[in-house]
């Protein structure tokens, strides 16, 4: 079966804000950038020109966004996890994905201004979470504390 090994991409329908959302998300991820991009011909929704599809790479994971008009919006069924080493990358990423009209949600996760959600987590959560009080601390946060959480689990 391996000889039928894929990529996978994921694929993101935006209303006519694919290529601001691009560049958003390239600015704020290392080994980042705009890949390529298609320009609507005329016979596609949208403007003549503007701005079909856009390819963008997030940390070397390749993604597409497409402008696709207001017919379907993100929702809590997908997010994107972005595993963290220590605090200060938990509060680089927090703080940069909520730039520009994004709102924290719960235990880590946030939507950003395109309504995209995300996990902004700690690495090791698996192994943190194991333990009871560590658990319950994680459930009364918003954005993760890594020291709390080492903390809890210590107590457990």
């Amino acid at each position: 079966m391996s000889n039928f090994a894929a990529p996978i991409t994921p694929f993101l329908w935006f209303d006519q804000n694919a290529e601001e959302a691009a560049k958003f998300y390239v600015s704020i991820f290392p080994n980042s950038r705009i890949v390529d991009e298609l320009r609507n011909p005329g016979e596609a929704p949208g403007p003549k020109g503007g701005v079909l599809t856009i390819s963008f790479e997030l940390n070397g994971q390749r993604f597409i966004g497409l402008n696709g008009g207001p017919a379907h919006q993100f929702n809590e069924a997908v997010s994107f996890v972005v595993n963290c080493d220590n605090q200060e990358q938990i509060d680089y990423y927090w703080s940069k994905l909520l730039e520009g009209g994004g709102s924290e949600i719960a235990c880590g996760w946030l939507k950003d201004r395109f309504g995209l959600r995300w996990q902004v987590t700690p690495a090791k959560i698996g192994q943190l979470i194991k333990h009871p009080k560590a658990m319950q601390a994680m459930m009364q946060m918003t954005k993760f504390n890594i020291a709390e959480l080492e903390r809890a689990a210590a107590e457990s």
